[in-house]
């Protein structure tokens, strides 16, 4: 059944949303915004605070929306065909029965959103919401991009997105059950405890993909290619776990004695994710992890300073805060690391000597580099693709070579 959209101008939404501004702020004047079935096709809401705004039924086609903040927002059987939803925060958004066809949400954080199917009520044409028609509408993101997208916990039940693009995204704990992911693109994509029961799988690029806990009996695979995708430890890595867990101990014996007990811990090649949660709060200063697998890990705080993790595989992992000055991470892979707060700038060794941050050649794709500060880390050959570059402490130098604008000066 077909229907007509109010339509809305700019500046007339651009007032609408300056008092939903003022209402999610709790100042004077405030109005949640509720625009339903209006037209709102190829208008700009980039950067707006928008959460908790109610678009039920509107169409957002080739709309602007990156860095909008919409955390629970409602996109209820939106047409949001080709929108641009870089960026942007939708955690928890409802998009059931959404259209989202060549849709851009490239690194926009999704953690929760709801993207199932959904019954709208349709008014009548002509005697609007007096006579209304009921129908039922699968969410769909055909042809869609999601690259470097957080879409953890996400509900995808029934959901299609033939050929779309998951690549390198965060899935942990999604819900795709009888999703239709025919000829998609999970290249790389963290799907730790995703459930796929009935999805279609068939064509899909799963390449590098985490598929801890995931369990693909009742999936359709042909001609899915899962080339080097990463399944759950082995039994001789398990049974490992207890003696790599002793040397991570005597490596903190060593780090808080000065070098009196124990010795640094050699991890080279080994699978550590057996040991997660069990390093929180140790000292493992000049660790050598080349070639070592620990995704996800939570590697908080720690005390990493002149580690060797040439070659290892750090994809998701929780790096906020760490002290990782000095580090060798050359080829390493830190695809949707977490390195918020990170130290990586150089490690004193001595009047007038120092070692730098070696991040050489290593893949970063949509990492999070807020506040970090790698001044001085050599970055040649990195893939920087989706990462916060522009919220990282870097020095001018690294910034031009990167192409990125000075920092601005500071007020005197």
């Amino acid at each position: 059944m077909s229907f007509q959209r109010r339509p809305l101008s700019q500046g007339d939404l651009n007032l609408f949303i300056l008092a939903h501004e003022r209402f999610a702020e709790g100042r004077p004047g405030g109005r949640r915004l509720s625009l339903k079935f209006v037209d709102l096709r190829g208008l700009d809401l980039s950067g707006r605070n928008l959460e908790e705004a109610d678009f039920s039924g509107c169409s957002l086609e080739t709309a602007r929306l990156s860095g909008a903040r919409m955390a629970r927002a409602v996109l209820f059987c939106c047409d949001l065909k080709a929108a641009d939803f870089t960026g942007a925060d939708l955690r928890r958004a409802d998009l059931r029965g959404a259209c989202l066809r060549g849709a851009d949400l490239q690194d926009a954080d999704l953690t929760g959103a709801d993207f199932r199917e959904g019954v709208i009520a349709i008014p009548h044409a002509q005697k609007g919401l007096q006579s209304v028609k009921h129908e039922t509408r699968q969410g769909v993101a055909d042809g869609a991009r999601f690259a470097g997208a957080r879409l953890d916990e996400a509900a995808f039940d029934g959901f299609s997105a033939q050929k779309a693009d998951f690549t390198d995204c965060s899935m942990r704990g999604a819900r795709l059950t009888g999703a239709n992911l025919k000829d998609a693109d999970l290249s790389g994509a963290m799907m730790h405890g995703a459930s796929v029961d009935g999805a279609n799988l068939s064509g899909a690029r799963m390449v590098g993909a985490v598929l801890t806990d995931v369990a693909m009996e009742t999936a359709r695979v042909e001609r899915t290619d899962m080339t080097g995708s990463l399944r759950n430890p082995a039994p001789d890595a398990i049974q490992k776990a207890k003696a790599l867990f002793e040397l991570a101990l005597d490596a903190n014996a060593w780090a808080e004695s000065g070098g009196v007990f124990g010795q640094p811990a050699v991890f080279d090649g080994e699978d550590l994710r057996p040991l997660a949660g069990k390093l929180a709060g140790l000292k493992l200063s000049a660790m050598s992890a080349k070639g070592a697998c620990m995704v996800g890990l939570d590697l908080r705080g720690l005390a990493l300073q002149g580690a060797n993790f040439e070659g290892a595989d750090l994809r998701g992992c929780d790096l906020r805060g760490a002290d990782l000055r000095g580090a060798r991470m050359g080829g390493a892979l830190l695809n949707m690391a977490d390195l918020r707060g990170a130290m990586m700038s150089p490690l004193p060794l001595g009047p007038a000597r120092s070692m730098a941050v070696v991040l050489t050649g290593a893949i970063l794709r949509y990492a999070r580099l807020d506040d970090a500060d790698l001044t001085q880390a050599r970055l040649d050959q990195a893939d920087l693709t989706g990462a916060s570059l522009n919220l990282a402490r870097l020095d001018d130098g690294q910034r031009a070579a990167l192409g990125l604008a000075p920092m601005a000066a500071k007020a005197a």
